[in-house]
This record gives C-alpha cells, structure tokens and sequence, in this order.
C-alpha cells in the first residue's frame, strides 16, 4: 500500500451562513458547524483511504469564534495522521470578511474516522507521510492524542504511552 501526503486527502467545502441555521443571537448553530466539518472529514478520509470511512469520534472542537448569519465559512479538512484503520483529521474552520475577503480562523476541531469494508469490519490504510512544518506538528500531536485517549479509555498503560511520557520526562 503506498503511502500519501496530506495535501491528497485535502477537502474543502465553502457556504454561507443562512437564517435557518441560525441561533437567536445570528450566528450559525453550533451543530451546523459540527454536521459541517463531519462532512469535509469524511470527503478528507475517504480520499485518503479509498475505502468507506465511518465516524470514530470527535476528539476536539473549539468554538472560538462566533460565525455570524450572511457569512462566508470555509471548512478545510485533512488527514493528520493514519494508524492501522483510523485516520486522525484536523478541520480548520475560516470565516471571510465580506469587504476585504481576509480570511479569519474562526474554530478548529479533531475527529477519527476508520476504514471499514462492505461488511463495516475495519480495514488497513495507508501510511501518512507529512511535507510542511504544521503537518509534520500535527502528525507527531496525533500520536499523543491517540496515547493519551488509549490510556484514559483504560486500553493502554501509562507506563506505555511513550510519546506522552517524553512530555513530562527531561532529556
């Protein structure tokens, strides 16, 4: 299986933020967002994989800035890192500035997807290899997260989980 580049699983989705999904305050509802940067993640795993891909879980979402009715919002999805089945996405979320067109990093968020055949059983993919400097940081990040996840699910030791340790031990 060969491996790919970040750049090959990259999804980009743009729209505008329209009154019925909007919140009383006008701006776009949270779970919008969310259904949102799912669809750009799976487009992003599944150029990846070449393969069906299924929602594992949504690791991290920050909602730092409110994205208001009439917005231009892009959603930028790719895979960070590939482990045996699962793939980790990392979701830039842009709002453009309707005078200037400035894009804004508005929120960010992590999710898994995995691999499955037509059967749903999880299936191998390929290797990730990263070229620029933030994807090599999100690559190497990807693997703490996924540590740090095992051991607080009780499905690796702490003792194990090397990436993490090297956070907290001196060289």
């Amino acid at each position: 299986m060969q491996s790919k580049t970040p750049s090959e699983s990259r999804s980009i989705m743009t729209d505008l933020v329209l009154p019925s999904e909007t919140n009383p305050l006008n701006n776009l509802f949270g779970g919008e967002l969310l259904a949102r940067m799912d669809r750009a993640a799976s487009i992003s795993a599944r150029r990846h994989s070449r393969r069906i891909v299924v929602t594992a879980s949504v690791n991290h979402v920050a909602f730092n800035r409110a994205i208001p009715l009439g917005s231009v919002v892009t959603v930028e999805a790719n895979v960070s890192r590939a482990f045996k089945s699962s793939m980790e996405i990392f979701i830039d979320v842009w709002i453009e500035d309707r005078e200037s067109g400035r894009r804004t990093k508005a929120n960010e968020a992590i999710y898994t997807f995995v691999a499955v055949d037509d059967t749903g059983a999880p299936v191998k993919v390929p290797a990730l290899v990263p070229e620029t400097d933030l994807e090599k940081e999100r690559f190497d990040a990807a693997l703490r997260r996924k540590q740090l996840s095992l051991v607080l699910a009780g499905k690796m030791q702490p003792k194990d989980a090397t990436e993490l340790k090297a956070l907290f031990i001196d060289a």
